[in-house]
């Protein structure tokens, strides 16, 4: 398995470090890993987002018996599920693979962050959508521009810190 996710790993590295020396002068590797792997999920999340608004849930309400979510927040939800696992993928093993934190710890931190960020979309989509009157896949863009941002910054100076003492793996 160990040798699967290096497979994986050392591919996608490849792709993405290939387009990475325009960019040399403007940002450090690291930076540029964030932006590339974070910007296909976000592409993913968006894409999901859209597809599960317009065609799974058919821009209605979704009823699950003891509480119904607008199409919008049922798609977001679905849309975090998809980008939640492929997200901690690309951060752990691709953007901050030198982080030597234990692996569980990552992702309770990870999972922590995307929580608060699935928490600040949420509240977002609300006010765009239903006082704003944006279009959902619309306020979705605007919404991502926003929480990406504090993302990074949460992503890489909380989840995958370069740990002391305890928590390093040993």
């Amino acid at each position: 398995m160990r040798r699967h996710i290096h497979s994986a790993r050392d591919f996608l590295l490849s792709i993405i470090d290939f387009f990475y020396p325009p960019f040399k002068r403007l940002m450090n590797i690291q930076t540029f890993r964030y932006a590339a792997s974070g910007g296909g999920n976000t592409l993913l999340g968006l894409i999901s987002y859209y597809i599960s608004y317009k065609y799974i849930f058919a821009e209605k309400t979704f009823d699950i018996g003891f509480f119904a979510f607008k199409g919008h927040i049922a798609a977001l939800i679905l849309s975090f599920c998809v980008t939640f696992p492929v997200g901690f993928f690309m951060s752990k093993y691709v953007v901050f693979s030198d982080s030597n934190m234990k692996g569980r710890i990552q992702l309770f931190r990870y999972l922590m962050v995307c929580l608060f960020n699935l928490a600040l979309n949420y509240i977002l989509l609300k006010v765009f959508v239903e006082l704003l009157y944006i279009y959902p896949v619309i306020a979705q863009v605007i919404t991502i521009c926003i929480v990406v941002v504090f993302s990074y910054i949460a992503q890489r100076n909380y989840s995958f810190k370069i740990a002391q003492g305890e928590e390093a793996k040993g």
